[in-house]
């Protein structure tokens, strides 16, 4: 059986899931948890994927200011998913509150990667030409426009 692409999200799903974020930034941001891993923890929910039947969501969250220990955070979270799941559902207002499973972003952790090897010497000449040399067939400077003094 040949494998198939995912698809993507649907309105509903995308609308979902951004609902979640709303509701569980604000949980993160008034509530306190006893929890021992999350108790001086400010968390980011950066993005929610429901799942195509909305049964299940994956959380992606990242605490403020870094935290080298991430694997005990989403432990924490773990933890207090039923008081999580309850806090939702008396916020939301759909059929089913899905499972919610949490996961680390390091989205901005590859981002600064990627910026890092763009920012190498030998990296940057080959991308960004030096003050004295000229890209274009024209002769004109590379990212500028002869009618931008027009608009």
């Amino acid at each position: 059986m040949a494998r198939q692409r995912p698809k993507a999200p649907g309105q509903r799903q995308l609308r979902v899931g951004e609902e979640l974020r709303h509701v569980l930034a604000a949980i993160f941001e008034r509530e306190t948890f006893r929890d021992p891993a999350l108790f001086d923890v400010r968390l980011t929910v950066t993005e929610v994927r429901p799942s195509p039947d909305l049964r299940h969501a994956r959380i992606y969250v990242v605490p403020l200011g870094g935290s080298p220990d991430m694997k005990s955070i989403l432990e924490g979270l773990r933890r207090v998913k039923p008081f999580l799941r309850r806090e939702v559902a008396s916020r939301v207002q759909i059929k089913f509150i899905p499972d919610l499973i949490f996961a680390a972003d390091t989205t901005f952790d590859e981002a600064e990667h990627i910026s890092r090897l763009l920012h190498k010497p030998e990296v940057a000449r080959d991308i960004w030409p030096t003050d004295g040399e000229d890209d274009s067939p024209d002769g004109q400077q590379a990212g500028t426009r002869d009618d931008a003094e027009e608009e």
